[in-house]
């Protein structure tokens, strides 16, 4: 059945089948017995314990996915653990031009250049106050676009401080590949800066609410010494984990003809191309960082097995997108057995 709906929805442009699949789901998951039909009771689970708070099971949905926490009543009945909305600015703001998401359905791939297209912190504040019950939810937090970098730490600081009552983590994002010089921020002098100036602002918060772990995203397309430098800066601030990893601008290994590739043009690239980049970048992690530091392994996860291979190469939880595109609810109902 989800292969003919998936062929029925390929149909469309991605970013309209997007927004069509989910709102349309929102309706239905307001009608009692529609819902039951569509979303069967979840089997209890177990619970696996990250950074101090404890998630159902080993797979969440990785930002981009959920932007404005719209969908978060819709796919905590999808089996999700765990499920990260945003990325999310101070200010709303429109993204790039469209067309901006494009399927390589060769690759089971996407690439996009969304440019964290969002209705702003206030809009997202708003939703997460009617947030599900029993579902841990991260917010990742990024820039305006036009906001100069010296100023990021301001852009940060303001979601950080306005989500910190209503989400349960924080993912701090200075990698993606959309928003210009957004990955100049993983260079070890400005992610040091940017991310003692969160912990110091938890530091504050923590006074009146519970503790609020703060992870960092970063790119896969640096190298071994970027890696070492990004675990020194992790250990330098104290910060509580990594997720490894957003996405790429390397083409080297799609099947998907050069011509296509080419007129789509910039981008970040996700789904199967990543797998094995993903697996090697979070093995040379390891190497850097203490036993048992808490890492979330994401890219290129599209079935069982390529996710028990992250969980045993280090990740003690594990996020999809594109292989939910492509999969659907089950390859979450698989992971969340891991």
């Amino acid at each position: 059945m989800f292969q003919l709906v998936r062929k029925l929805l390929f149909l469309l442009p991605p970013e309209r089948a997007h927004y069509f699949t989910m709102d349309f789901l929102n309706l239905l998951v307001r009608i009692p017995l529609v819902t039951h039909l569509i979303f069967p009771k979840q089997k209890s689970e177990a619970s696996f314990s990250f950074c101090g708070l404890h998630f159902r099971n080993r797979v969440g949905l990785a930002a981009g996915f959920d932007k404005n926490a719209k969908y978060l009543h819709v796919l905590s009945k999808m089996g999700f653990g765990h499920i990260e909305v945003g990325t999310v600015t101070p200010l709303a703001q429109d993204g790039n031009p469209k067309p901006r998401l494009f399927r390589l359905p060769k690759d089971q791939a996407l690439i996009n250049r969304m440019g964290f297209n969002n209705e702003g912190v206030d809009s997202m504040v708003t939703r997460l106050k009617n947030r599900p019950k029993g579902l841990v939810i991260g917010g990742n937090i990024g820039k305006n676009k036009v906001t100069p970098n010296e100023n990021a730490h301001l852009d940060y600081l303001v979601c950080f401080e306005k989500l910190f009552p209503y989400v349960d983590y924080f993912t701090v994002n200075v990698s993606s590949p959309n928003t210009p010089g957004l990955r100049e921020l993983q260079d070890k002098e400005p992610l040091t800066q940017l991310l003692q100036s969160i912990v110091k602002k938890r530091e504050e918060l923590l006074k009146e609410e519970g503790n609020k772990p703060i992870l960092l995203k970063i790119a896969p397309d640096m190298t071994k010494e970027q890696l070492k430098e990004v675990a020194e800066v992790l250990q330098q601030v104290n910060l509580d984990g990594i997720i490894l990893n957003n996405t790429s601008i390397d083409r080297s290994s799609l099947k998907t003809e050069m011509e296509r590739v080419d007129s789509i043009g910039n981008g970040g690239l996700s789904g199967a191309p990543l797998t094995q980049k993903s697996q090697e970048v979070l093995e040379a992690m390891k190497k850097f960082l203490p036993k048992d530091f808490p890492i979330i392994g994401v890219g290129g996860i599209m079935n069982e097995k390529q996710g028990k291979q992250r969980i045993e190469a280090g990740a003690q939880l594990i996020q999809i997108y594109t292989g939910f595109v492509y999969r659907g609810m089950g390859l979450v109902k698989k992971l969340g057995k891991l």
